[in-house]
């Protein structure tokens, strides 16, 4: 199924039931007096996050929501039955805005995990409420009140502990097949990652983390060039950011260390806070260099960064470095859930 990331609804709560004016007729009784009823709350609508969904396909062609209103009170003063609240189910990462206003209203990263997006109207009063000892017979009662309506943008922001970056065809896709069962498709042109890819890295017994693959960035990808931004947004959960780098390109005449830094800036025009993550430098296919010449090269490429972070050399094809990284970044993973445990 196609990744869809993103869909707009409308929600309504339901509006709160009228209070009703009545007043107690019996036999032998003739000034009974007033006995109108309340009327019922207005459901409300809210969104929970569900575990067995991984897209907001579904809301693309049911746009809608909207709770029951609450009934009108009664004579007898019989409160009108409150209306049932709508529950909006949701994948886990669901990110939840106002589409007017742009206020975010939730962030769903726990299953179950539920938000109020629109309340229900409060109920109206029946005629027993106004009763005064000057004013035995009220023939007042009020309304009940509008629920709340809103139009709502959702996106779906995969959560993930480790994120790859990097130019498109510098070996993200490879690198996420080789040490998960994500089965990403791999090619010898660019933009072969058209929509996220999730991989569970098992590094030993009970010991795993989630990687994520995003399609490849370009310049101007903060502006919107390219895929542009719309799966920038799937980097901002992640623990750690792996920023790969192929040091050999033969498809390309494009330096490494200008697109390294190309990407970079375009990680700041984006967002700050993601370009202040961790990131990690891996130097892919090294396979392609002799030997003799390979440390050279590397030790060139982190000179010209002015790199300060872990370095990795690494050969998705071979597998050679593979193991070393992945279990440096679960010992890097583990250490920051003791430190914030």
């Amino acid at each position: 199924m196609r990744f869809i990331d993103e869909a707009n609804i409308r929600v309504e709560a339901g509006d709160g039931g009228n209070g009703c004016v009545s007043f107690r007729r019996e036999k032998y009784i003739p000034f009974g007096g007033p006995d109108g009823g309340d009327g019922g709350d207005g459901g409300s609508v809210y969104l929970s996050a569900a575990n067995d969904l991984n897209t907001l396909v579904d809301l693309r062609f049911h746009s809608i929501h909207r709770a029951e209103r609450g009934q009108n009170g009664a004579g007898s003063n019989r409160t009108g039955k409150d209306g049932a609240d709508h529950y909006i189910r949701v994948p886990v990462g669901t990110v939840v805005h106002d589409a007017e206003t742009g206020e975010k209203l939730g962030d769903l990263v726990q299953p179950g995990a539920t938000v109020l997006v629109a309340k229900g109207g409060r109920h109206g009063l029946g005629n027993t409420h106004f009763k005064t000892s000057t004013n035995r017979a009220p023939r007042k009662a009020t309304l009940g009140k509008p629920g709340e309506k809103r139009l709502l943008r959702l996106e779906l922001m995969l959560i993930a502990d480790v994120g790859l970056l990097g130019m498109p065809n510098v070996g993200k896709s490879s690198l996420i097949r080789s040490v998960s069962a994500a089965r990403a498709k791999v090619a010898d042109y660019p933009f072969t990652t058209l929509q996220p890819q999730l991989g569970v890295v098992s590094v030993d017994h009970q010991r795993s983390f989630v990687m994520a693959d995003i399609p490849g960035l370009i310049e101007g990808a903060s502006e919107g060039a390219g895929l542009g931004t719309k799966f920038l947004k799937h980097l901002a959960r992640t623990k750690l950011l792996l920023h790969m780098i192929d040091v050999e390109p033969y498809e390309s005449l494009e330096d490494p260390v200008a697109a390294a830094t190309k990407i970079s800036k375009e990680l700041v025009k984006w967002d700050p806070e993601l370009a202040a993550k961790p990131r990690w430098l891996v130097l892919n296919k090294i396979d392609r260099l002799p030997p003799v010449s390979r440390e050279q090269r590397c030790r060139e490429i982190v000179a010209r960064l002015q790199w300060r972070g872990p370095v990795f050399q690494v050969s998705v094809l071979t597998g050679e470095g593979l193991h070393r990284l992945i279990f440096s970044v679960m010992d890097y993973l583990e250490q920051g859930q003791k430190t914030h445990g």
